[in-house]
């Protein structure tokens, strides 16, 4: 079943329960008010009648072998459809407003009553005779009985409740017809964003379009806007990783693969063979570190376990990775000079391995373009621990400078375009962000920041 079917079928029956409960909460409501309201009736009216007969006399008229009594007009009530009794000390009945067989009470009016009339009134005095309204006031001359069938009442409360059916009935069918207009209203974008749904599903990720709406099909929609763009993005990063890819492996196999046929059909001879075995060879370390890096790169990507997290002290590994490096600026000639704050631990949660190759490769690309000097600065600030690596080379150009974290981005005397790429990778998965820019004073600055751990 469709979901807009299932969303008006739910609604019909919660209506058609909801206005039930309401008809019989509404019937029991009605029936109790107009009972009250005849109660009341009758009370005023006992009331009239009780100070009427304490002023005059009872003139009674009794006919034998007939059931109608009179009263006297002073004593008839006025009101439509309530009838009276009066009753002297004894019990009988001295006079009613109708004939008693007329009002089934079943009892023979007149001096001479019978133990089933005194029954009957006594069942109308305790009120255990549900067919009838009463209201029993003491008079003068014996106890005035005011009654009317509950047959009357419920006959003008289920008239009413006909009408208020009718005009439920009809609110209800207006209700249901706007719930159609509402629920295809709100099923209308859930329908159109199935339809671009499909297009993410087929790959056309340039084709999804926004779909407006409100409230949580609205959130919806946009996050469904929002990954159709970055499947997108990501599309075109992994074809553009792949073209990369192929273009930095095939140049190494290519230069591999023609010195070593030129030395199998003999054109290099003496020194130009071992000049291109060494070729080879380096060739073969360059695609070796090639591959390393971009496995690594998809490990880091798509392994949780990779990374091991524990709390280090950055100094610490700050100086094991100006160790790995010193080598390297001793041959090019530079100078590091590193400065900390002291007076805080520079704690951080992170993996010690990972991270350590990480500082290795953004202090390695530093070595490849600086001049004379590099600079290394670590400090706490606003609850983080920053890290910046600066040199006094040319600095990085503007059009490089936002994807020189992308894979196979490099510069001028750039390798293979990864490491840059794995410390991004890195110090992501470790919690922290790393940015680059450039300095006034001349040179690139590369950042890194991490989550500062207090220790207690």
């Amino acid at each position: 079943m469709k979901l807009v079917h299932q969303i008006n079928l739910a609604f019909g029956i919660a209506l058609v329960l909801v206005l039930s409960v309401t008809a019989v909460v509404i019937h029991h409501v009605l029936l109790d008010h107009f009972i009250g309201a005849q109660k009341e009736d009758l009370k005023t009216m006992s009331a009239a009648m009780t100070v009427s007969l304490s002023k005059e006399s009872l003139k009674n008229t009794v006919i034998m072998d007939q059931a109608v009594v009179s009263l006297p007009a002073i004593i008839s009530p006025a009101t439509a459809g309530v009838e009276a009794i009066l009753t002297d000390e004894t019990g009988r009945v001295v006079s009613t407003s109708v004939p008693m067989n007329y009002i089934n009470i079943g009892i023979n009016a007149g001096p001479l009553a019978t133990a089933s009339e005194t029954s009957s009134l006594q069942n109308i005095w305790n009120g255990t005779d549900r067919r009838y309204i009463t209201e029993v006031k003491a008079t003068p001359q014996g106890t005035l009985t005011l009654l009317t069938p509950v047959s009357k009442v419920k006959t003008i409360e289920q008239a009413l409740l006909k009408r208020l059916l009718i005009v439920f009935c009809v609110a209800g069918i207006l209700m249901f017809l706007f719930s159609l207009f509402i629920t295809k209203k709100l099923i209308q974008p859930l329908l159109r964003l199935r339809e671009e749904l499909k297009k993410v599903k087929d790959r056309h990720f340039e084709d999804v379009k926004l779909i407006k709406a409100g409230g949580e099909i609205g959130s919806v929609a946009q996050s469904v806007y929002d990954m159709a763009g970055e499947l997108k993005r990501y599309n075109h990063v992994q074809k553009q990783f792949f073209q990369n890819a192929s273009h930095e492996l095939k140049t190494p196999l290519m230069s591999i693969s023609g010195y070593a046929e030129g030395i199998r059909d003999g054109v290099f001879e003496g020194e130009h063979v071992h000049k291109g075995l060494d070729i080879i060879m380096s060739e073969s370390s360059r695609l070796k570190k090639i591959v390393t890096e971009m496995t690594l790169l998809a490990k880091l990507d798509s392994e949780e376990d990779i990374f091991k997290p524990s709390e280090i002290c950055l100094k610490d590994l700050l100086i094991e990775t100006i160790e790995r490096l010193n080598p390297l600026l001793m041959k090019k000639g530079l100078t590091l000079y590193t400065s900390y704050e002291d007076h805080e631990p520079l704690t951080i949660r992170a993996d010690s391995d990972k991270l350590l190759q990480a500082l290795i490769n953004v202090v390695s690309n530093a070595t490849r373009y600086a001049n004379q000097q590099i600079y290394i600065h670590a400090a706490i600030k606003d609850g983080r621990v920053e890290i910046s690596i600066s040199d006094d080379g040319p600095g990085i150009s503007e059009d490089l400078l936002p994807h020189l974290f992308h894979r196979f981005v490099k510069g001028k005397d750039g390798e293979s375009g990864l490491g840059l790429a794995i410390s991004r990778a890195i110090v992501e998965r470790c919690g922290g962000l790393i940015t680059a820019g450039n300095r006034r004073e001349g040179g690139a600055v590369i950042s890194i920041g991490f989550p500062c751990v207090t220790t207690t």
